[in-house]
């Protein structure tokens, strides 16, 4: 038989029993579907937030307490002053950073990131702003209780429109709105507009004690090498920190472009253990098709030797069944694909980094799942073939 004939007739067997079809390709689809949507996901989640990275600002480098945010600073203010002298900086902006609830006159209420900077922050940080003006050099050194407030924030305080002059209150203390920050898009912890700005001497006052930073960011000149920058930036923290030349370093400081490949490689692992993960579901669709496909051999072993019986070959029976087992994988892979593109959409659209269709994914999950038929298709295939025709006449 050609193979044409073949998936005719695989069809037709297919369409005699729609109700085992569909509960064996039941497996393949929940697979398949898992695969497309959580790639989706682990690619989306890469997305957004190398989007957010790279709109972090140009020519950055980010210098923070060596072991991570949460440990105890090692940074302070001098430190950052210190740095603005170095060749090749072109602004500094250091950064203290707190929780705490937000609130207006008409009890709106929302808990965000209060940061404490200075007023180069926009520039290091590639900020605009919307409405209002930004801190000023004044409000950092009098550390004013004034507020820029992020487009999320504003959004969520009911303050879109006509918010300059107004008050806010952090964690009860009163401060002045006198901007809101052009929105830069973002969700959930990657969101770059859920925050507040105020004088980093406001924050240390009221909120958190002393002159230690959470970290500094650095905007690197045009022109300038950021390696030989950061260099320099190395070597004048390691004088102000007194450190030997055998100490290690109680600072890190990252360049934009080692951020963004830190990350990837970090969303790289997690997509593939994603994906990993929902193969499984995938194999398991694999052993239903196997355990249908051994029933229907059974089903119809008088049928197999009626076939031999009138000249069919081991071979056509063995690709007559393959081809079914195929069959099943074969469509319930594209209907899997297609749930698990509606899925990765749906969750794109509320995590809030939209649809991202990758061919490469739905083309590995196609042939994955052409892969399980064909594994779990041979042995009863093979079963099917070997059948002796007399004793598959005298089955009943």
């Amino acid at each position: 038989m050609t193979p044409f004939e073949l998936v005719r007739l695989a069809l037709s067997r297919l369409r005699r029993a729609r109700v085992r079809a569909a509960l064996t390709m039941l497996g393949v689809i929940i697979g398949v579907a898992s695969v497309v949507a959580l790639v989706g996901v682990g690619r989306g989640t890469t997305a957004n937030i190398t989007r957010s990275l790279s709109s972090l600002g140009t020519n950055l480098l980010t210098v923070s307490p060596s072991g991570g945010f949460n440990t105890s600073s090692s940074l302070n203010l001098d430190d950052a002053a210190a740095i603005v002298a170095v060749d090749g900086v072109a602004a500094v902006a250091p950064e203290l950073q707190t929780q705490a609830t937000v609130a207006t006159s008409t009890t709106n209420t929302t808990t965000t990131s209060v940061v404490g900077t200075s007023a180069d922050y926009a520039y290091v940080r590639a900020y605009e702003v919307w409405q209002g003006t930004f801190l000023s050099s004044v409000d950092d050194e009098r550390s004013l209780r004034v507020a820029v407030l992020g487009a999320t924030v504003a959004s969520n305080l009911g303050l879109d429109g006509g918010a300059v002059g107004s008050s806010v209150t952090i964690d009860g203390l009163p401060f002045e709105v006198i901007g809101i920050l052009q929105a830069k898009g973002g969700s959930g912890f990657n969101d770059p507009d859920d925050q507040v700005l105020v004088p980093i001497g406001a924050v240390a006052r009221y909120f958190v004690g002393g002159d230690s930073v959470r970290t500094i960011g650095v905007s690197v000149a045009d022109g300038a090498d950021m390696q030989t920058v950061s260099d320099a930036i190395g070597e004048e923290l390691r004088l102000r920190h007194g450190l030997a030349a055998a100490d290690s370093d109680d600072f890190s400081i990252f360049t934009q472009a080692q951020l963004l490949e830190v990350t990837e490689s970090i969303s790289g692992a997690l997509t593939l253990l994603l994906g990993g993960i929902a193969s499984i579901a995938l194999v398991v669709g694999g052993i239903g098709i196997m355990n249908i496909m051994l029933v229907s051999v059974r089903e119809r072993t008088r049928e197999i030797g009626i076939r031999k019986a009138i000249g069919a070959r081991g071979g056509d029976i063995q690709s007559q069944f393959l081809i079914e087992a195929l069959t099943l994988s074969l469509i319930g892979g594209l209907i899997g694909v297609a749930v698990g593109l509606a899925v990765s959409a749906l969750i794109g659209s509320i995590a809030g980094w939209g649809f991202i269709f990758d061919p490469s994914t739905v083309a590995l999950a196609t042939t994955f799942s052409l892969v399980v038929g064909v594994v779990f298709g041979v042995w009863p295939a093979r079963q099917a073939a070997r059948l002796d025709p007399v004793v598959a006449l005298r089955f009943e």
